[in-house]
């Protein structure tokens, strides 16, 4: 058997998780601890890991459970080394990097929030745009397919409105929340609907304020806008480590 790592933890510490389950097998998790860190790893097949749905799950829902107990730097999914001294030596390789993360990350937690347009009302305020209504009203109104270049201002047209929307929630929503946050981070965003892709790193004792704040942004956008509201996660988005075995 090898050792499947899922996070790393301060000190001594031995999460309440006792188990996983990759591939519908069932394998003890423990700590291997080196210095003053300890790596939570579970005893499993040295071997690929696939990253299906529920192997990934299994991963997230580990790492979740070691967070409830413990401040956590994640591993990527699918380390998996050989023996007890391979964990260690990935402690060792890394541990001064460790030592700098935890006590940036101690007692915070990660939250992320989407937001995304519904589809009517975007259609509803590109309608409302000058730029766009007029570009629109000279393509219908051609009796000759259009050419690339007119295709091709149409989509600065569309571009420019998606950047105002983009401005607009990072004034309207991220600015706010930012303020309340040890941490923000806006991501970028995966489609024209997309208005917003944040996430934020919070102190336990800013929760309650942080949450008040996501709520009054949903009361007055919810009949425009869906809202994913998510977490607590482990600080992904402000580690500034990929962890993963053999890392230098």
């Amino acid at each position: 058997m090898g050792f499947y790592m899922f996070a790393v933890v301060p000190g001594a510490q031995k999460p309440a998780v006792r188990h996983v389950t990759f591939d519908g097998t069932e394998y003890p998790v423990r700590t291997i601890t080196y210095k003053d860190v300890s790596v939570v790893a579970a005893e499993a097949p040295v071997k690929i890991y696939e990253p299906n749905r529920k192997n990934a799950k299994a991963h997230q829902d580990t790492v979740a459970a070691v967070m409830k107990d413990c401040t956590v730097i994640p591993v990527s999914f699918g380390n998996v080394v050989e023996s007890e001294a391979d964990v260690k030596e990935f402690a060792s390789q890394l541990y001064g990097k460790f030592k700098q993360i935890f006590p940036k990350i101690e007692g915070k937690m990660e939250v992320g929030l989407k937001l995304t347009g519904k589809k009517e009302w975007m259609k509803e305020q590109a309608m409302k745009n000058p730029a766009l209504k007029k570009m629109q009203q000279q393509l219908n109104s051609r009796s000759r397919p259009s050419t690339y270049y007119e295709n091709l201002a149409a989509g600065e047209a569309s571009k420019k409105f998606v950047t105002s929307f983009h401005e607009e929630f990072e004034k309207e929503v991220f600015q706010p929340l930012a303020k309340i946050a040890d941490a923000a981070k806006s991501n970028e965003t995966i489609n024209e609907r997309m208005l917003l892709n944040a996430a934020f790193l919070l102190d336990a004792e800013k929760e309650e304020a942080f949450d008040k704040e996501v709520n009054r942004i949903y009361e007055k956008w919810k009949d425009r806008i869906d809202f994913s509201y998510t977490g607590p996660w482990p600080a992904y988005n402000f580690i500034d480590l990929k962890v993963k075995a053999g890392s230098p």
